[in-house]
């Protein structure tokens, strides 16, 4: 009985502080959406760096991802992390990079994160994570139009920043909730009137494995994500991985934009691929109207099996 309650009142407690973040930044219905990925299962720790201690192994993975190919200015997206275990107090830390642009937006942030576990069960533990670093923001409004007075003084900032995340996760699951950027503005939502508008980004993320036979394992999978002053933006995914290889699945998500993904898990590599469309009447289109996201993982150390969650 000590057990059982022990795992639900965490599960509890997680559930009730993403209700309150989404509450929260969903209290204005502003057009504004959070940095949102399809790959989002395997490369969490930007979201929550509190993830990074489900993997005994290190790892460095990199994500890219660009929509309206052939279209210039159109959303760019890099994702970096370098996660290190420190297995002597079963703690990690690393850092991670993030680079978005969208027509004469650009914005970079570099966080360096630590990440501590505490065991509750034979096999369930909570794990929290503090990030911090700084976020530079520039828009060249002047180039859109020079002889526009409302173009005509660009952005640039500078500021620091910080998050922190917490997960609940065992062998084959994990759920948790963060704020990775707090103060942080939203690409393609700036303007002049609006240049100190700086919001905060909430997250609630789960998956598990559920294995179907000796070959084949299904991985559920869902990303919430919030920024302050707009509606929330639900993800779900599903993947399916033959001999812990080869990965087939696809993501689907509230605004209303479907994605397949392919991914490949050999050794120590792994390389994803997905592709995004809009499925409404609004947003649906061809070649040129989708998002291609590429992805590419590499674990060293204490790697063992392939890594699945």
């Amino acid at each position: 009985m000590n057990n059982k309650y022990t795992l639900i009142k965490p599960i509890i407690f997680l559930i009730s502080l993403t209700l309150l973040l989404v509450t929260t930044g969903s209290s204005v219905m502003a057009q504004q959406n959070t940095f949102n990925y399809n790959q989002y299962a395997d490369n969490l720790t930007p979201v929550n760096p509190a993830y990074s201690l489900l993997d005994k192994a290190g790892s460095i993975n990199v994500l890219g991802r660009r929509q309206f190919v052939g279209i210039q200015g159109a959303p760019t997206s890099l994702l970096m992390s370098l996660s290190l275990p420190i297995e002597s107090i079963n703690a990690s830390a690393g850092v991670f990079v993030v680079n978005d642009k969208f027509a004469v937006e650009n914005q970079t942030e570099i966080n360096a994160f630590f990440a501590k576990a505490i065991q509750l069960t034979g096999e369930t533990y909570l794990s929290v994570s503090i990030n911090a670093g700084i976020r530079n923001y520039v828009a060249n409004y002047s180039t859109l139009d020079p002889s526009d007075p409302t173009f005509s003084n660009d952005v640039r900032e500078t500021k620091p920043n910080i998050g922190f995340g917490v997960m609940f996760y065992g062998e084959n699951y994990y759920i948790g909730v963060s704020v990775p950027e707090l103060s942080f503005r939203n690409l393609g939502t700036a303007s002049v009137l609006q240049a100190n508008y700086l919001r905060s980004h909430y997250y609630f993320s789960a998956a598990f494995i559920s294995k179907i036979n000796d070959d084949i394992n299904f991985k559920p999978a869902t990303l919430v994500s919030a920024l302050s002053g707009s509606k929330a933006i639900f993800n779900f995914s599903g993947t399916f991985y033959l001999k812990n290889t080869f990965g087939v699945g696809a993501n689907y998500n509230t605004k209303k934009q479907l994605a397949g993904i392919l991914s490949v898990n050999v050794s120590n590599f792994k390389v994803g691929y997905s592709y995004e469309f809009g499925t409404s009447s609004n947003n649906f289109g061809g070649f040129n109207n989708a998002t291609n996201e590429v992805s590419l993982s590499y674990r060293f150390g204490k790697t063992g099996q392939n890594k699945l969650l």
